[in-house]
């Protein structure tokens, strides 16, 4: 059997990604009319650390001692297209068909309030990196493989410590979002949490009130992402604080279940939240509101809620009717079901679980294919009779195994016609 991971250190030690010929354009122009010797750029952040992990690669972030103005000109009629989106927070985007690369130029705190920070430029490399959150996100790697490392970050990363720079009872003050995202990074990385850190965050729960409800959601959403989310209840302290954070998960239990479960299934960030939220009370709506979620996510998880009552109370949901539920809803959704569904019930055990996903994966809907020209074709004249036509012939169409011979739907056109 090949060792994949084996297989990427190779990778990665004879092709590493700051190799590439667009990577190196970049820095080449962000370098002109600069001496050598002055370093105008270097990556940060995630892809540092997914460098020297081994890991994939998708995001890639890039300082820059250029200003916004600066950038932009270098890459007028390139092959990039510019992105002034963040402009005013210092970053420009930067596109190609292969990547997209936010550049952000150096700063400093000037004063912070928890939520918003006052910033000065710099081009000095030091100031920027003890504005950064926690160490392992202020590693820097230049175009050439060569890392600078102010904060030993590197080291944090290796031994699994997620580390504010300096004191973290400043740092968190500095921006109360901080907390959320230690929770990421340390579920991340499957971080050993000291003592000191965890009485800075309690000490400042209260502060995440002012941090605005799209911020969260959004960082909430990273965590959903995370290969280690559902090991949640293994780290006391960090359950704790996320259950404060987020109170209205009121069944952070049903994660023990799911993660028997995770070898076999890739839980979306739905999926997961369906699972910690939804009951027979209504328990998701609190959410929804709380977060101005996107009207999608909010109608998803009411049409889980809706079905997930339904199958409480109907046996055949998931086999007699599965056929049926999968035409109207998809497999998507019958797979959320399914999963909420094992987490609820003690009688559904794993083995049949994983034979109702595999039913649920092999099962081909046919598609309808009877419409309103079809039905005027046969004499039907247009109005509402057409669309109450098509729901009988679909409904006969369903309860036989997706058939319905001509003949059939010729006489219900008849019938509905008189």
């Amino acid at each position: 059997m090949f060792n994949f991971n084996f297989i990427k250190k190779i990778r990665n030690f004879f092709s590493p990604f700051y190799k590439n010929s667009d990577l190196k354009f970049v820095f080449k122009k962000l370098q002109e009319d600069f001496p050598n010797h002055t370093k105008t750029a270097m990556f940060v952040g995630g892809c540092v650390r997914k460098h020297l992990l081994n890991e994939e690669i998708d995001d890639i972030d890039i300082a820059t001692t250029l200003t916004t103005d600066q950038i932009k000109n270098k890459f007028e009629n390139s092959k990039f297209s510019i992105v002034e989106s963040g402009v005013k927070h210092g970053t420009v985007t930067l596109v190609s068909k292969k990547f997209k690369l936010e550049l952000t130029t150096l700063r400093k705190d000037i004063r912070t309030d928890g939520r918003h920070a006052e910033i000065e430029y710099t081009n000095n490399w030091e100031q920027d990196s003890e504005r950064r959150d926690f160490t392992i996100n202020a590693i820097y790697l230049d175009i050439k493989g060569k890392i600078f490392d102010p904060q030993q970050g590197v080291t944090d990363l290796k031994n699994h410590n997620i580390k504010f720079i300096g004191d973290p009872q400043k740092r968190i003050e500095e921006d109360y979002l901080r907390i959320i995202r230690f929770i990421r990074f340390s579920l991340e990385y499957e971080s050993k949490i000291e003592q000191t850190t965890i009485k800075a965050i309690k000490l400042n729960l209260d502060g995440v009130k002012i941090i605005s409800k799209e911020r969260i959601l959004s960082e909430l959403f990273k965590i959903l992402s995370t290969k280690n989310f559902l090991t949640l209840n293994k780290n006391k302290e960090l359950k704790e604080i996320f259950s404060l954070i987020f109170a209205e998960f009121k069944y952070l239990e049903r994660l023990n279940k799911l993660e028997n479960i995770n070898y076999h299934s890739n839980f979306d960030k739905k999926t997961l939240l369906a699972v910690m939220l939804i009951d027979e009370k209504n328990n998701h709506e609190y959410f929804s509101h709380k977060y101005n979620v996107s009207n999608e996510l909010k109608e998803t998880l009411n049409l889980i809620a809706k079905n997930y009552v339904i199958l409480q109370n109907n046996k055949e949901f998931f086999f007699k009717d599965l056929r049926k539920n999968i035409y109207y809803f998809g497999k998507t959704h019958l797979n959320t079901l399914s999963a909420l569904y094992f987490v609820t019930n003690k009688k559904v055990k794993y083995k049949n679980y994983l034979d109702l996903i595999n039913n649920i994966k092999k099962i081909d809907i046919p598609k309808f294919s009877f419409d309103g020209n079809y039905l005027k074709k046969k004499g039907m004249k247009e109005g509402a009779l057409i669309g109450k036509t098509l729901k009988l012939i679909e409904s006969e169409w369903l309860d036989n195994n997706f058939r319905v011979s001509d003949k059939r739907v010729l006489k219900i056109i008849k019938e509905q016609n008189h």
